[in-house]
């Protein structure tokens, strides 16, 4: 999700930044002097953006506030939650944990982190792993990134994390499940010479 936020972000701001660039330089430009196409709306020093009789032509029209008013709204809802996606942290600081007892257990989620980057680190053909956590307090998911030795087995690796990684961190944090997305990538190396 956090991919797609920010893919968003940088297509808004991009569109934003050129629409505010192009009438910013047009403005710019005409109030220089610059003579313009005729369809720009502005044509010399003095000229305002919108002219009186633009301000009234629509004031008179039923549907004119209503549209006004439709389309200011979804531009502040469209703000609003484009803002709660910047508050929004792609970690999860803390795991909710059932204790048994009714009260529950907060576990921080930075000492999960730890633990099962220690665990995937130590598997045979890993040479570093990164872990992360997103998803809610209740219902966790680990983002694993894996850095393959040349020598490991892909297949190998998932089932051992898995079978014992995975299945610790569930068993340890006291969690039902614990949906993983693992991503693999090889160790950059020389190739080897064969005599």
């Amino acid at each position: 999700m956090s991919r797609v936020i920010g893919k968003v972000n940088r297509v808004l701001l991009g569109l934003v930044g050129l629409i505010l660039l192009v009438v910013g330089g047009g403005v710019l430009v005409t109030g220089l002097g610059v003579s313009l196409p005729s369809w720009w709306p502005f044509d010399g020093k003095g000229d305002v953006l919108l002219s009186k009789g633009d301000r009234g032509r629509w004031r008179d029209e039923g549907w004119w506030w209503p549209v006004v008013i439709a389309v200011l709204a979804v531009l502040v809802l469209l703000a609003l939650w484009w803002l709660l996606a910047q508050l929004r942290r792609a970690r999860l600081s803390e795991v909710l944990i059932d204790s048994g007892d009714g009260e529950g257990a907060v576990l921080r989620g930075k000492a999960l982190e730890s633990a099962l980057g220690d665990d995937t680190a130590g598997l045979d053909g890993v040479a570093d792993s990164k872990v992360r956590l997103a998803g809610r307090r209740r219902a966790p998911e680990a983002r694993i990134r894996l850095l393959m030795e040349p020598h490991g087995a892909p297949a190998k690796v998932l089932r051992e994390l898995s079978d014992e990684a995975l299945a610790h961190a569930r068993s340890s944090a006291g969690l039902d499940e614990l949906p993983a997305e693992v991503r693999l990538k090889a160790v950059k190396h020389r190739a080897e010479r064969v005599t």
